[in-house]
């Protein structure tokens, strides 16, 4: 006789959708989740990722939290936005934007770099929304990596410079 817990996929009978954060069940005795809203979510118990049936995307949890792994830059870049523009009606603004590693050579070609005629001898930050951009450490160090996509340093207060609230430059 099969135990209870080998009737439900990897994360258990139910789990949160990563779109709506709303808890959806499992379906027994397959690997899927069921959202009422967002539809089916096949998981794998290989790669522990969660996925999207319709769409294909692909999620991964860390510390209770689903996020999205990305295959474009758009998608982070989006991300990025969408949480500077959480901090900013929280009364804080971004300071510095960190990278997972995983991610440098798809997002290095969108980075601004500045014009070659503002160099001064020194070598030029990369900037995403008009803000420092710089890679995690591997995730062979720090674990979080793997599945965490960017993290936001923060201080209270309002943006000094706007240019990070307009969605394309």
């Amino acid at each position: 006789m099969l135990g209870s817990a080998s009737q439900y996929p990897i994360f258990g009978p139910e789990v949160h959708c990563p779109h709506c954060r709303q808890t959806i069940p499992a379906l027994v005795l397959t690997d899927s989740y069921l959202c009422s809203r967002h539809g089916a979510f096949e998981a794998n118990p290989k790669t522990e990722e969660l996925v999207h049936v319709q769409s294909g995307r692909h999620w991964r949890r860390w510390q209770e939290r689903w996020y999205r792994q990305h295959t474009h830059p758009d998608g982070i870049r989006f991300e990025i936005h969408e949480e500077l523009d959480r901090l900013y009606t929280q009364g804080f603004r971004a300071t510095r934007v960190i990278i997972a590693e995983r991610y440098r050579q798809l997002m290095s070609p969108y980075l601004e770099h500045g014009a070659p005629w503002q160099s001064s001898g020194r070598e030029k930050i990369p900037k995403l929304y008009g803000l420092p951009v710089t890679f995690s450490e591997p995730a062979s160090v720090t674990p979080q990596w793997a599945v965490v996509n960017f993290d936001l340093e923060k201080e209270p207060g309002v943006p000094t410079q706007y240019r990070y609230l307009k969605m394309f430059d």
